[in-house]
């Protein structure tokens, strides 16, 4: 058996905003992804981030310090949104500090698209992936909920709120029949009907940052999904651990 940190992370809004558009519009991922979800925990315990980083030009960062202190550790991410999905508006709205646009009038017309009203289940894996002293201090800080930095859903017109945070006991499972988190697509077989017979089939895939790269900080992807479908093989995803839920149980993956 081990354990895991649990807790619901959710907002009136977020924007997690893919970098592979930038013309009129700004567009999100529908999931807090890897990398944001580690700044979020960063800033919770005071980890230094990406501004940090480019202030401190004397010292060789090659990560953030969030990264750098956290990016080992295993993470599992269960939307909350019906079949994985959020509903997504695109937002106007006017950007007039002196330095935002060129134009006439130095005002920049901004449009992002937020997610509205996001919430997901997130699991911390206790397997001294990281240092022992930052899990622990993760753990008192979300149990007690403290925090030095304010956690935001993407950027900071987007706060993020965390709740009913608890420690779980989790044990490894081999044969596996679904996934009710977020996870690999290429790590497993996934079949053409639904897990439970009663219910509708649905499949939700995205591309997403699970991982920076050394040299620029940019982002590396994978292609994760969430579905209902029975899972026929497991092939190599790793990690696979279950929990007591009410009545049930769920089957969690950590990436």
């Amino acid at each position: 058996m081990k354990k895991a940190i649990t807790f619901e992370l959710s907002g009136r809004t977020g924007f997690f905003k893919k970098p592979d558009v930038n013309v009129n519009t700004y567009f999100t991922y529908n999931n807090v992804h890897k990398v944001a979800l580690l700044g979020i925990l960063g800033a919770i315990i005071g980890l230094g981030g990406h501004i940090q980083q480019n202030r401190e030009i004397e010292i060789d960062n090659k990560f953030p310090e969030f990264y750098e202190k956290l990016h080992n550790l295993k993470i599992a991410i269960e939307p909350k949104g019906k079949n994985g999905y959020f509903i997504k508006k695109i937002q106007v709205f006017n950007n007039s500090v002196g330095y935002a646009s060129k134009e006439e009038g130095g005002n920049l017309i901004v449009k992002e698209q937020w997610l509205e009203n996001p919430r997901w289940q997130i699991y911390l894996l206790d397997d001294d992936s990281i240092e022992r002293d930052v899990f622990d201090r993760l753990k008192d800080y979300l149990i007690n909920n403290k925090c030095t930095f304010m956690p935001y859903l993407g950027k900071n017109d987007h706060p993020a709120n965390i709740e009913e945070v608890s420690i779980i006991e989790i044990k490894s499972v081999k044969d596996i029949e679904r996934i009710d988190t977020l996870f690999r697509e290429d790590d497993v077989e996934i079949g053409d009907f639904p897990y439970d017979p009663d219910e509708n089939p649905f499949f939700f895939r995205e591309y997403s940052p699970c991982r920076l790269e050394e040299k620029y900080n940019f982002y590396e992807f994978e292609k994760l999904c969430f579905t209902n479908l029975e899972i026929l093989d497991k092939k190599k995803v790793d990690n696979v651990y279950s929990f007591k839920y009410g009545k049930g149980e769920k089957v969690l993956t950590f990436f």
